[in-house]
């Protein structure tokens, strides 16, 4: 019932004594401060002013009015404050999401930049696997999310609704093989056929990529015999090392959590998964999420900032927002 103008018109009249002294303090004219007045006395339904000739007193409803406006306004200006910070990257916050081997690779450098750059903002960070974090991303529980997906199905895997969210396309990281040290094809140059291990123990890793691994065994014709399942790729490659099967493996992995009893070949059928940063229409206008995204951005494409590896990189990548996969 009460805006703030009403609020600053009967501090004004309490401090200065009168509507003419009200109307010069805050630059208005004296008949728009008693139009205010009498506004603000039918939706309050009772009078806020008394009026003795030239002089005017407030009544008791005008006396709690002037004595609440000190604390009302101060917590609007505080209020704008806070948000002009925001605005300005001088404050705010980005809780981000990522799955393990963007964690360990884009993430920290990205989460640095921002610090760096933006003092003011905080940023926290929490592992999850797509669609995992896509739904903390719809739910409100994180602002910005780094997830991966395979040719041929989405980044949501078909639990999200995609229309929901905008992405931005990091780079394309390829799929190599993890084969033991003594495998026969280990000691071979060139890329690895997949046919050529049909026959062999296999390792699969997170939902999404197990069934990845099961869509390129199937067009090669074959079923991979599973017999060990982890999300860990330090674990998958401590398993290859022993001999114990062979296992697909990112190219983002290889270079940055390398076993050096793992023998990494390319494999044929090529395949590349692309990683992405996800988040709303609305969270990619706020300052620090649109900070923290150029900030990925500008990790995922700067040699200086991610060494280069094998990964291949979109030359659209920093295209418009809303592009959906």
């Amino acid at each position: 019932m009460i805006d703030a103008a009403g609020f600053r018109v009967m501090r004004a009249i309490a401090d200065q004594g009168s509507f003419t002294g009200a109307a010069a303090a805050l630059g208005y004219s004296q008949p728009a401060v008693s139009q205010m007045v009498r506004r603000l006395e039918q939706r309050m339904g009772t009078p806020l002013v008394d009026r003795v000739g030239r002089s005017v007193r407030l009544t008791e409803a005008g006396l709690a009015l002037a004595r609440h406006a000190s604390t009302v306004l101060g917590a609007l200006d505080a209020a704008e404050e806070e948000v002009a910070a925001i605005a300005g990257l001088r404050a705010g916050r980005v809780r981000l999401a990522a799955f393990p081997s963007a964690s360990a690779t884009l993430v920290p450098k990205a989460l640095a930049l921002v610090r760096d750059r933006f003092p003011g903002v905080s940023m926290t960070f929490a592992e999850a696997e797509p669609p995992e974090s896509l739904a903390a991303l719809r739910a409100g529980d994180c602002d910005l999310a780094v997830a991966f997906t395979y040719p041929g199905t989405d980044v949501a895997r078909g639990e999200e609704d995609l229309d929901l969210f905008v992405t931005r396309h990091l780079l394309d990281d390829e799929v190599l093989i993890a084969l033991p040290p003594g495998h026969p094809l280990a000691l071979a140059g060139g890329p690895v056929d997949l046919t050529q291990l049909a026959t062999d123990a296999w390792i699969a890793g997170c939902p999404r990529c197990r069934g990845h691994l099961l869509e390129m065994c199937d067009r090669a014709g074959f079923v991979p015999r599973v017999s060990f399942e982890t999300e860990d790729y330090v674990a998958v490659q401590g398993l290859v090392a022993s001999g114990l099967g062979v296992a697909l493996i990112p190219d983002l992995i290889a270079r940055t959590a390398f076993n050096p009893d793992v023998a990494v070949r390319p494999v044929t059928p090529a395949s590349r998964r692309a990683i992405v940063a996800v988040t709303t229409p609305d969270l990619q206008r706020v300052p620090a999420v649109a900070a923290a995204l150029d900030a990925l951005v500008e990790v995922a494409h700067s040699p200086d900032l991610l060494p280069t590896f094998g990964l291949r990189r979109d030359a659209d990548a920093d295209a418009a927002l809303d592009y959906h996969l």
